[in-house]
């Protein structure tokens, strides 16, 4: 009787342990405001499951070039996406929640401006979220910290 009542305890503690990491891996959601104040990225869950996090460009500041039309994709390295307009561009991909870190990671960030991806991760503190992007090591990267815009 012991060790059933032990087994259904233990039962019970992991679905509680997976509903407050599954709480906390959203909570990067939302829309978030770029350091520069230029864009607005709206972080979604993504993937075939629905447990990954991706995030697409929604708002630019300067949505048009100076002839009136859509601001594109310009530098990528790949000249078949050049004319890909930035609006709804993904550029946050495949990112994993990570619950004894509390961060986001094994995800990547594009940048239109450079044409360059990066390897990143995504840690929030409070109304903040702070990128890493980076090459090879994190300690060789940049970080950015993005407001929360909705």
């Amino acid at each position: 009787m012991l060790k059933q009542i032990s087994f259904v305890l233990f039962i019970f503690a992991g679905i509680a342990l997976n509903v407050y990491a599954s709480q906390h891996s959203d909570d990067v959601l939302g829309v978030w405001l770029s350091m520069e104040k230029t864009s607005k990225i709206k972080i979604y869950k993504c993937g075939n499951d629905g447990t990954k996090y991706c995030g697409k460009i929604v708002w630019l500041k300067r949505d048009k070039e100076e002839d009136g039309s859509p601001r594109v994709d310009k530098n990528n390295p790949d000249s078949k996406k050049r004319k890909r307009p930035l609006q709804d561009l993904v550029i946050l991909k495949l990112f994993e929640y990570d619950s004894k870190n509390k961060e986001w990671n094994n995800g990547s960030i594009y940048d239109p401006y450079t044409g360059l991806t990066y390897k990143c991760y995504l840690k929030k503190s409070g109304q903040i979220l702070k990128i890493r992007g980076y090459f090879g090591v994190s300690a060789i990267g940049r970080t950015a910290e993005w407001t929360k815009s909705e």
